[in-house]
């Protein structure tokens, strides 16, 4: 996992934006991403809901995760991906820690295939 703002590194492999939103200020070229799925993202309601709250993280995954569970087939997608080599999530937010790409992250490992 990487911020999209910061610069795109050779061993990111696929660099993947997981943000329903393309981030401010940042060319398409500067992001060098590989692949927006941003109907994976949070819903724009749960998104604003959220509003990066640390004090509503742990509710924030619980939605986020019932979300997810309605694209299976995109999650799969990107396993698929990651079984043919390193896959680097994007996101724009500023905390690294009580993100979507985070919550994205832990859902994929606890819901491994």
């Amino acid at each position: 996992m990487r911020r999209v703002y910061d610069p795109p590194r050779e061993e990111d492999g696929l660099r993947v934006l997981v943000d329903r939103l393309w981030p401010r200020g940042l060319s398409k070229e500067a992001a060098r991403v590989d692949l927006w799925l941003k109907d994976i993202a949070p819903s724009d309601a749960l998104r604003k809901w959220y509003g990066h709250e640390p004090s509503r993280w742990d509710e924030f995954r619980r939605r986020y995760f019932a979300e997810l569970e309605a694209h299976r087939e995109r999650l799969e997608e990107l396993r698929q991906q990651a079984r043919r080599g390193r896959v680097t999530l994007l996101f724009g937010a500023r905390d690294e820690e009580h993100n979507n790409a985070v919550a994205l992250r832990q859902y994929l490992e606890s819901h491994r295939r």
